[in-house]
């Protein structure tokens, strides 16, 4: 089995928290860390722009990152949410089978 974790950028730690307490009652991650504050400098429609965010980290199966990718993005208020998903190429191997418990 494959792990990964799902990063995504909020436009607040309310909204981050919302989407992970559905994400993960719903079984597509078994955990979503927040990181309450951060602060993005990105383009967007031909400018340069600056904007505080949360960051949103769920842990889950890479077959389920497809799901999890749909639902977030339905979830989200971005036009465009930030979703990327990064593979776990190695770790606690008692955690990844937490996760495969949990999802």
């Amino acid at each position: 089995m494959s792990y990964v974790i799902a990063y995504v950028t909020a436009i607040d730690a309310k909204q981050a928290k919302r989407i992970g307490e559905v994400v993960v009652r719903e079984r597509l991650a078994a955990c979503a860390n927040i990181i309450p504050s951060m602060e993005s400098i990105y383009w967007w429609k031909g400018n340069v722009e600056k904007a505080k965010e949360a960051v949103l980290l769920l842990k889950t199966k890479k077959s389920l990152a497809p799901k999890l990718i749909k639902r977030v993005k339905a979830l989200h208020s971005y036009e465009v949410p930030c979703v990327d998903i990064i593979p776990l190429t190695g770790g606690n191997k008692a955690y990844f089978k937490w996760i495969e418990e949990s999802v």
